[in-house]
């Protein structure tokens, strides 16, 4: 489903946001991306979704060589990728119905479809009854479900979610990660970046480590065996102690 080969990013400025990272992510897993601030996972994520392009090394999603991607096709390149922000990124002049369909909007959907698929896709996240809503009437996780609703209505293979879990508590959360293992279990391929290690040390996935843009573990370990090795590795530099 994606696929990292000997990647690297560098800035204009001359900073190395990633170095040579490699790993492929297959359809149907659940991954987490961790690392400190400015390690590199937000670089990441947008070379996935082609906001910025690899200095070096190549990047793949469903076999298709990002490199060779013309600017003209990658908003149909991103119609394979669902994305999931911290902070909803709604629109809070529009109703629920309205914030989910917008992708099937821009993608010139029929009318009739894009009300099955929005429908279908509020269902699953619990919202079927609050369609008419203004979002700003709903909670902080029912917000969050608003935009998981959105990243998954056009049904695409890929679901990157960015701190999805950042503004909730652990509850909330637990429910918001229940929806992602869903989509798991039914194909989709889901990488999840976060700080969050007590979140990480619930769960027994996949876990990708980034230390100041280098790949430096890959594994399916639980936080809780190795918890303060990664507690270091998600602090910068300047502010570790110790030898």
């Amino acid at each position: 489903m994606i696929k990292f080969d000997r990647v690297g990013k560098r800035y204009p400025n001359g900073k190395d946001a990633l170095r040579q990272i490699s790993f492929e992510l297959p359809a149907g897993q659940l991954t987490f991306l961790t690392g400190h601030s400015g390690a590199g996972k937000s670089t990441l994520l947008k070379l996935i979704m082609m906001i910025e392009r690899p200095t070096q090394g190549q990047v793949f999603v469903e076999g298709q060589n990002l490199t060779g991607v013309g600017s003209r096709h990658i908003p149909f390149l991103r119609r394979k990728i669902g994305m999931v922000h911290q902070n909803h990124q709604l629109l809070f002049d529009r109703s629920v119905f309205d914030n989910v369909a917008l992708p099937l909007v821009i993608a010139g959907f029929a009318r009739a479809d894009i009300g099955k698929r929005v429908r279908a896709a509020l269902d699953k996240v619990g919202l079927l009854d609050k369609e008419k809503l203004n979002p700003i009437m709903l909670s902080g996780g029912e917000q969050q479900r608003i935009g998981i609703a959105r990243a998954v209505v056009n049904k695409p293979p890929l679901l990157l979610a960015d701190e999805p879990t950042g503004n909730l508590d652990p509850a909330l959360s637990a429910e918001i990660m229940d929806l992602f293992h869903d989509f798991a279990r039914v194909g989709v391929a889901v990488l999840i970046a976060t700080h969050d290690l007590s979140l990480i040390a619930r769960y027994r996935h996949r876990l990708l480590t980034l230390r100041e843009g280098r790949l430096i573990h890959d594994g399916e370990e639980g936080v809780s065996q190795r918890d303060q090795d990664l507690a270091l590795y998600t602090r910068p530099r300047e502010d570790r102690r110790g030898p």
